[in-house]
């Protein structure tokens, strides 16, 4: 494609995304979906550009103002996404050197919000839990997350897929904590692997993995991922019950559990029951309630531990929603408790990194509920063969109540854990 032709499509596409009307992913895919004749390097091209404006976006807010032409086309060619020359091919010789005047631009000599790209209501509670970490996580931020699979325990072994994976030109390291992950450099056309196809392997995140892991669910259990979504969690959970009891996998969300379905078929998993509730409260819960033993509560949340990925959220979230979230979390979190039997493990989870939808909930619940006993996170880690577990939780007196996982330390997304067990 002509760099002009680029470089306008990115302007168009970035004044989408810049509304906040639907979330970026769903905004870039409805794109690519209206313009079939784009290939992958210049969806590529498009797709980097759009979230490095979304993740600069307040530097970028700064520097447009000094540029010329609609606003989208200035935010483009800041966040644009390949060599500076083929960039500038498509400029005329002002914008050539209003571009070199911003490139001149001193990230010490800029404001610090100009800096850290953040909105101010959440820079406080990351600046007060973190101290000088703050910077480095900001800095994590700013870049995109590496992709992480998962390997189907059920099926495969690590170190095979490994070795298949760099036979197909695609390097693959094993995942520091999950012994299922593997971390892949680049954006490989994972779909048109053999290893994909029959299900050896899907996309999941580290921390994700490790929520799974930390449930610990057995062979011939009765298990409940209550939030299941689109499944990722709920198909490692049914391998390391080696397609074992039953696992139920309940969402709100008929749609998003749709998504599931060629997931488990791929998977050759047997014991997942997917069912959409109504609420929290829905008459399938109660008819399990006092049955399950174990219960995994992974919340609808605000994701700001996902912002390499989704950087969008920052924009679109604010401190009200948190609250209103929170009251979810709550409830959603108290009506799981029940289906509980006495010994069953409870694991609330979130991939949020804010202490409201976080260790609040945790505290509120462990009052609540004196039948309860909250567990520390590092030993069960560390009884799953985690190394150096303790390294990623915190709370508590020993710092090992909660797992605690953040971008900049564990190269994860940023997640929460709470475990208990009911007397």
């Amino acid at each position: 494609m002509h760099p002009r032709a680029l470089l306008e499509a990115c302007a168009e596409l970035v004044g989408l995304v810049l509304k906040f009307d639907h979330p970026a992913d769903q905004v870039v895919s409805r794109y690519f979906r209206e313009h079939r004749e784009l290939g992958p390097r210049e969806r590529a091209t498009l797709a980097e550009t759009v979230y490095t404006v979304l993740r600069k976006k307040l530097l970028f807010d700064h520097l447009s103002p000094s540029g010329s032409g609609p606003k989208e086309r200035r935010m483009a060619i800041l966040g644009f996404h390949g060599p500076r020359d083929f960039l500038k091919s498509a400029l005329g010789e002002a914008e050539k050197r209003w571009l070199d005047q911003c490139d001149a631009v001193k990230p010490e000599d800029l404001l610090e919000r100009h800096r850290h790209n953040l909105p101010e209501w959440l820079v406080a509670p990351l600046k007060a839990q973190l101290g000088e970490g703050f910077w480095p996580l900001v800095q994590s931020l700013q870049q995109p997350a590496p992709l992480d699979l998962r390997v189907n325990a059920l099926t495969d072994k690590r170190p095979d897929v490994q070795k298949e994976l760099g036979l197909a030109g695609i390097p693959a390291a094993a995942t520091p904590f999950s012994p299922w992950g593997l971390r892949v450099e680049g954006k490989p056309a994972l779909a048109k692997l053999d290893a994909f196809a029959r299900g050896a392997v899907e996309v999941q995140d580290e921390g994700s993995q490790l929520l799974a892991l930390l449930l610990d669910a057995k062979r011939g259990e009765m298990v409940v991922d209550f939030c299941a979504g689109a499944g990722g969690k709920t198909l490692a959970i049914g391998a390391t019950m080696r397609s074992t009891g039953r696992l139920y996998a309940f969402d709100t969300s008929a749609h998003r559990l749709d998504a599931l379905k060629p997931r488990l078929a791929r998977s050759k998993l047997s014991n997942v029951h997917p069912a959409a509730i109504a609420h929290e409260r829905d008459e399938r819960i109660k008819r399990l309630a006092g049955k399950i033993d174990r219960v995994l509560v992974d919340a609808p949340c605000s994701g700001l531990g996902t912002l390499r990925r989704n950087p969008d959220l920052k924009w679109r979230q604010s401190p009200k929603a948190v609250e209103e979230l929170a009251v979810k979390q709550a409830a959603i979190l108290q009506s799981a408790a029940r289906l509980l039997k006495p010994g069953g493990r409870l694991i609330y989870a979130t991939c949020s990194v804010l202490p409201e939808e976080n260790e609040s909930i945790a505290e509120a619940f462990s009052q609540a509920h004196p039948d309860f006993e909250i567990l520390d996170i590092a030993p069960l880690l560390s009884a799953l063969k985690v190394a150096d577990a303790e390294t990623l939780c915190a709370g508590g007196e020993a710092g090992t109540r909660y797992l605690r996982l953040w971008p900049h330390r564990h190269a994860t997304d940023g997640f929460f854990a709470a475990a208990w067990q009911r007397k």
